[in-house]
This record gives C-alpha cells, sequence and structure tokens, in this order.
C-alpha cells in the first residue's frame, strides 16, 4: 500500500475554525515524516463560505490541501442526478449528501472510493493526554482512563504516529495483523450498555475489556479507530450530570473536567459496538455502506451493524488522540439530550429489526412507527432529568449557579415540549417516520451511486479545489512517542 492510496479528511460545519485542526494534523504527519492528501469537506452555507474561506487560505500546510465545498458539492450532486436519467430519484440524492452529519460523511466515502480514508471531526487534535504514570492493564483490559479537573496535574501531551498506526492495520487480514494486536470478539465499556452504547450513569473512571472470541484468519479490517481523551465517548446526560454535580459551575455549556488515558494497547474485533467515527479510518477499496443521512447523531451507527459480517473485522489502532469540544456552532446542551434520546429510541428499533447485512448496505424491518409506551418512556426520563435539575436549583448556594439551573431547565422543558405528552408524541412520531422513510430509501439507491461514481473517479477527478495556501516548511522527522 503506497501512501498516495490513503487519504485524511475533516468534515466540518466549522469553516472559521477548520484552519487550526489542519494545520495541527499536517504538522503531525511532517513530523512523523507522513504525506497523505488532506481534503476539508465543508457543509457551510454559501454565505458563511465566502465569509471564511479566506481564513483556510491563509493556512501554511506541507502537504497538499483541497476543499470540497458548497459549489463542488453541487457540481457533484448534479452530475449523479444526471447520470440516474430519472428525476423522480433527485430528492433521494440530495437527501444522501444534504447538509448533516451523515450527509457530509457521505461526500468523503465517494470522493475516497478505491482508497484507505482517515478521518478527523474539525475538533479533534492529533495528541492524547495521557497519565504520567502510566499502569499495566489487566490480562483482558485494553484501556483504562479517569475524567480529571481541569487544569489538573499528573498527565502530559503526547503524540504519536496517526498515519502510520493506520496504515499498519487497515485493509489488512487478521492474519497479517502485527503481533501487538490483541484479538477477541466485542470491546466491553464498563461505564456504557453494550449495544445501545448509552451510558450506565456518569463514572469518574472506566476500563475497556476485551471479551474473548475467534477471529477468521481471512477477515479484512474495515474499518478502525484510535483511542480518545480530552472528552471520553459519553452521552449528553452525562454532561449535565457534571453540570449537577459542581456547585460552583455556572455554564451547563462549559466543561470543566478532562478525559486521559492511563494506558491502552491495540486490538481486533468481530464487533464493535464503540465505533468512534470522530477519529476513524475506513478500507474504502470496494465501497462502504453509507452514513445514514440524519441530522440526528447517530449516523455512523450503521457501521456498527454492518461490521458484524463474518468476513470482515474492526481495530482499535495503536495511538490516541484529543477532543477539544469546540463550542462554536453546536447546539445547546437540552438539544443534545433531545438528540440522543431520539436516536436510542431508533438505533433500538433499527437493531432489533435487522434482516440482513451485505458488502454495501443493511436492511431492517421498522417502518417509523412510535408507539405511546416508546413516547412515555422517552418523557419519563426527561421528567427526571428536569425534576434532578429543579432539585438542584432549590439547592443552589449562589443566585448565579440558580440562574444558570433555572435557564437549562427552561431550555429542557422547551426541547421535550414542555412535557405534554400528546404534543410529544405527535412531533416525536413525524419526526422518526421521515428519518426512517429517507435513510430506507437512501440505501437502496447507494450501490447504484457507488457504481456510477467507480466510473467517474477512475476517468477524471471529482470536483475539489486546491487550497491555494502557503508552503510550510518540512520539519525534520522525529520519533513519535511510543
Amino acid at each position: 500500500m503506497s501512501e498516495r492510496d490513503l487519504h485524511f479528511v475533516i468534515p466540518t460545519y466549522r469553516l472559521r475554525d477548520v484552519g487550526a485542526t489542519v494545520e495541527a494534523y499536517d504538522e503531525n504527519f511532517a513530523r512523523s515524516g507522513q504525506t497523505a492528501p488532506i481534503i476539508v469537506f465543508d457543509d457551510s452555507s454559501v454565505a458563511n463560505h465566502d465569509k471564511y474561506f479566506g481564513a483556510l487560505e491563509a493556512t501554511k500546510t506541507v502537504n497538499d490541501l483541497w476543499y470540497v465545498g458548497p459549489a463542488e458539492k453541487e457540481q457533484f450532486v448534479s452530475y449523479i442526478c444526471k447520470r440516474l436519467r430519472d428525476r423522480k430519484l433527485d430528492v433521494l440524492v440530495r437527501n444522501l449528501f444534504r447538509p448533516s452529519y451523515g450527509g457530509n460523511r457521505n461526500f468523503t466515502l465517494m470522493y475516497t472510493l478505491g482508497d484507505l480514508m482517515v478521518s478527523a471531526d474539525d475538533d479533534m487534535r492529533p495528541y492524547a493526554l495521557i497519565e504520567d504514570s502510566p499502569e499495566t492493564l489487566g490480562e483482558r483490559e485494553i484501556s483504562r482512563g479517569k475524567t480529571i479537573p481541569r487544569g489538573a496535574n499528573g498527565h502530559c501531551r503526547k503524540s504519536y504516529d496517526i498515519l502510520q498506526s493506520f496504515r499498519d492495520i487497515l485493509g489488512k487480514t487478521v492474519a497479517d495483523a502485527p503481533a501487538n494486536y490483541d484479538q477477541g470478539e466485542l470491546v466491553i465499556d464498563s461505564a456504557m450498555d453494550l449495544e445501545s452504547n448509552n451510558s450506565l450513569g456518569f463514572a469518574r473512571e472506566n476500563s475497556l475489556t476485551l471479551q474473548e472470541g475467534r477471529l477468521p484468519r481471512s477477515a479484512v479490517v474495515k474499518m478502525a479507530q484510535t483511542f480518545r481523551t480530552g472528552t471520553n465517548d459519553i452521552d449528553a446526560v452525562d454532561f449535565v450530570d457534571m453540570f449537577l454535580d459542581d456547585p460552583d459551575e455556572v455554564d451547563a455549556e462549559r466543561l470543566n473536567d478532562t478525559y486521559v488515558l492511563v494506558n491502552f494497547r491495540p486490538c481486533l474485533t468481530n464487533l464493535n459496538w464503540r465505533m468512534d467515527c470522530g477519529v476513524a479510518g475506513y478500507d474504502n477499496r470496494t465501497g462502504l455502506p453509507p452514513f445514514f443521512p440524519t441530522r440526528l447523531r447517530f449516523e455512523d451507527y450503521i457501521y456498527r451493524l454492518w461490521i458484524q459480517q463474518s468476513n470482515m473485522v474492526s481495530a482499535h489502532v495503536d495511538s490516541a488522540q484529543t477532543h477539544i469540544k469546540n463550542s462554536y456552532m453546536r447546539n445547546p446542551l437540552a438539544s443534545e439530550v433531545f438528540n440522543e434520546a431520539i436516536c436510542g429510541l431508533l438505533k433500538r428499533k433499527i437493531r432489533t429489526s435487522l434482516k440482513r447485512t451485505d458488502e454495501w448496505s443493511i436492511a431492517f424491518d421498522y417502518d417509523g412507527a412510535v408507539s405511546l409506551q416508546d413516547s412515555e418512556e422517552i418523557l419519563d426520563s426527561a421528567r427526571a432529568l428536569h425534576d434532578r435539575v429543579l432539585k438542584s436549583m432549590a439547592d443552589a448556594r449562589t443566585t448565579e449557579r440558580r440562574d444558570a439551573l433555572g435557564h437549562f431547565a427552561a431550555g429542557l422543558s422547551r426541547t421535550f415540549y414542555d412535557f405534554e405528552p400528546d404534543f410529544f408524541q405527535q412531533n416525536v412520531s413525524r419526526m422518526v417516520d421521515d428519518e426512517v422513510g429517507l435513510i430506507r430509501s437512501s440505501l437502496e439507491i447507494w450501490p447504484t451511486l457507488l457504481e456510477i461514481v467507480y466510473f467517474k473517479r477512475h476517468c477524471r477527478n471529482l470536483p475539489m479545489r486546491r487550497v491555494k495556501n502557503r508552503s510550510a516548511r518540512s520539519p525534520q522527522p522525529r520519533p513519535i512517542a511510543a
């Protein structure tokens, strides 16, 4: 596998800030002696593109920097629609690539078709927060971490050769995996429910253990991910718990704690219920299934179901990165709680009705219906959280704290339609039905789109723009911490 076979992509909707991400990863690649084209996939509006594209052009990079923004995306979608020659399908195509978490990632799949891809969100950084005195992991343990107050001592930044950690394993068979990779059925998180990936309650410490299982030697590593620090892969409700547990905090949107790793080691698994698409790599040489084209935050859940096929496996690689949780253009915490509640319902319904997985897709029987029991369970959980906020408000020691809790409680009430059962059920039913209908129809048309793009990809380049930024001097490669 040559270096040009791997593309590094950054999906973003924050064009104003993405330049810092570009430069951080470019420096990591250059210092570790790696090269890869960096492609920014921008979900900005035309107005924000015009306003902030200059900031991207002001960056300095050693590696070539490319850009796919609103103009390039429209050219791509128009080409696909023209090739389909059926205007009734235009809506489905545009839904697959609409501005959304899943839609933007579907562009990354199309543009890297035939190659390997490594992806990082715009609020990731290529270093990890590691405890100064690492502890030995248990026999089946692959990771241990803890959440500490921001600014606390006892840990430091460590950089890893991010690209090489993916090149070591991505697209290889189990038989060709490096000797230091443990192997098992799946990774179990002590703080998360296995299949739903929902939190079991906020925990200051967590451990990942490897459940025993045999992996077929011919199975291919189709997706991989690094470990993550800064913030752990936790629910929005856990952030609420952190807010409620700190009697001096007056901003629910601010995170005052930091997740650090005590130790970690790489592994291969048959299943991967802890998929983290913010720090992931994919073997896209023969095509992959689409991310769910949804505005909800469960676009990558399809991969947790799809990877269960016997001829493919998943990897946690031998490196880690940090999530800085950029608050710019981020939904309020109350909205994130609502989003995860609806996502939890959809994930459960799709998982329990799954009937088939194949090379490029999955199929399920769920029709989008939301029962009264479904909506009541979500509302009961939201009311309980709201009551906890009100109790904390009554116990607040300062006016600022009381006002902050009151503001959050009001936002939570508005987001959940004032906890009015009929109104909530009606709106959630409509939302879920729309999402499921679009997902199912998108899955049906996806293989045809792959065929169209695979042909064009190997004839001429897809619409993209070379960013005319400045060339940074390549630093001398240095050893990367292991």
